[in-house]
């Protein structure tokens, strides 16, 4: 099982480069920037591999993983913010400068969380 964990480690890990790609990507746009699919992919593939890595931490105790609630419930709001974001502005041909920060800090603050959040 550690296995299957680990999977979906690496998945999480390749939906936080989506997200930060597209939105690195989207820094130097020029016309207007917009929500690209990198980033609503991203910011799913995220949501979806760390409820699996927090359901799977909890349920088994051969993992040997200790989940902080605390962290992870601010993390999911955080995500469930940016995904919500995503994708509502997703069809639009340009996004205000505010809301595409706005979507770069809370990336960024979810990611400090992760790293400095003991």
């Amino acid at each position: 099982m550690e296995f299957v964990y680990d999977l979906v480690l690496v998945l999480h890990f390749f939906g936080l480069a989506s997200l930060l790609g597209g939105i690195m990507v989207q820094l130097s746009a020029r016309g207007g920037r917009v929500v690209n699919m990198a980033m609503l992919h991203g910011a799913l593939t995220q949501l979806v591999t760390g409820v699996a890595m927090v359901g799977m931490a909890s349920a088994i105790d051969s993992l040997d993983k200790d989940v902080d609630n605390a962290k992870i419930g601010v993390k999911l709001v955080i995500v469930l913010i940016i995904t919500a974001l995503c994708f509502a502005q997703r069809k639009r041909t340009a996004i205000a400068d505010g809301l595409f920060f706005a979507l770069f800090g809370l990336t960024a603050a979810n990611v400090v969380i992760a790293v400095f959040w003991s």
